[in-house]
């Protein structure tokens, strides 16, 4: 669990798992403040740093630290019901195959769904599976593409196969290409709707705002360069044009998250100057990209994981609505 606060949602998450029905666990807490904000408590250890290393950095830490067959990770924002861990142990462990668990996160504010695991649109952009439905709509186990980095657990094997967060995300998507990443592997992901979360939406870093623009938008064509298939790619760019249209227009009907983005103070033109950044971020990174992406493990063919992202895509229209 990383940390840049460490305030009153922190003290909630942790209580939270002090009352976990399943006993055998471990508690690491990454302070990425900076100031040793985190306070030392019983069945708590706590990794310090001396800067906000990301979030994919610190939850790679505290996997590093531990040696548990299976990983969850959970935001610091986040308030697990009593029998979270032991509903996802329980699927993780149902089969071999089982890599990935998503728990069903819930929005703090209204009680509906936040996530039931996570769509990929064919321009690299992910959204939450149900996100702002009733809970009820989605109270079976089912499968997914992959989880929420919000709630959710990984088996160390699959880890120690595909490699652990992409470290140079530093916040935003990370969830997206490791999940992508597992998928290429071969290993499944299970929604696990007893494993209730309920989210405090963008506690940390905003829910609109320039940062998040920019390392939405740099982080989905990381995923791009380095998970998606060549006819897949060629195509992505026209997906992106869509979305950037429905993006102008839901905000012009002040809709969807360009007018939250307006709502929040922030300029138009700050959203478009975030947009060329991140592509020209791409295009320096562009050759560890693509060794990465010569490196990846696959177990798929690229006919096979097309047909993940058909079954498991959201159009750029209701990207930019949600």
């Amino acid at each position: 669990m990383p940390t840049l606060a460490a305030d009153e949602a922190l003290e909630d998450c942790l209580e939270a798992l002090a009352r976990q029905t399943m006993r055998d666990y471990e508690i690491i807490v990454v302070d990425n403040s900076g100031r040793n904000l985190v306070r030392a408590r019983e069945g708590v250890r706590v990794i310090y740093n001396d800067r906000n290393v990301g979030f994919g950095a610190a939850i790679n830490q505290g996997i590093r630290d531990s040696e548990a067959p299976y990983v969850a990770i959970l935001n610091d924002d986040a308030v697990a019901g009593p029998g979270w861990l032991e509903a996802l142990t329980q699927a993780i462990a149902e089969r071999h195959e089982i890599g990935m668990c998503a728990s069903q996160i819930r929005l703090a504010v209204d009680g509906r769904l936040d996530s039931a695991g996570m769509l990929v649109s064919k321009d690299g952009s992910s959204k939450q599976c149900g996100h702002l439905d009733p809970p009820e709509n989605y109270a079976r186990l089912r499968h997914a593409l992959f989880p929420s980095g919000c709630a959710a657990m990984y088996k160390r094997e699959m880890l120690d196969e595909i490699g652990l967060f992409d470290e140079s995300f530093f916040l935003y998507c990370e969830d997206t290409d490791l999940g992508l990443r597992a998928r290429w592997a071969a290993w499944e992901c299970v929604y696990v709707p007893e494993a209730i979360v309920e989210h405090r939406y963008s506690h940390s870093a905003g829910e609109a705002s320039a940062l998040k623009a920019y390392y939405v938008e740099r982080n989905r064509l990381f995923v791009l360069v380095k998970n998606f298939p060549a006819p897949l790619l060629w195509a992505a760019p026209f997906y992106s044009l869509a979305r950037y249209f429905w993006h102008l227009l839901y905000g012009w009907k002040g809709q969807g998250k360009a007018a939250a983005y307006r709502r929040a103070g922030n300029h138009t033109a700050g959203l478009a100057g975030a947009v060329l950044r991140a592509h020209a971020d791409m295009l320096r990174n562009l050759s560890r990209l693509r060794k990465q992406r010569s490196n990846m493990r696959r177990r798929l063919t690229s006919k096979q994981f097309r047909g993940l992202i058909d079954q498991y895509s959201i159009s750029p229209r209701k990207v930019a609505a949600l």
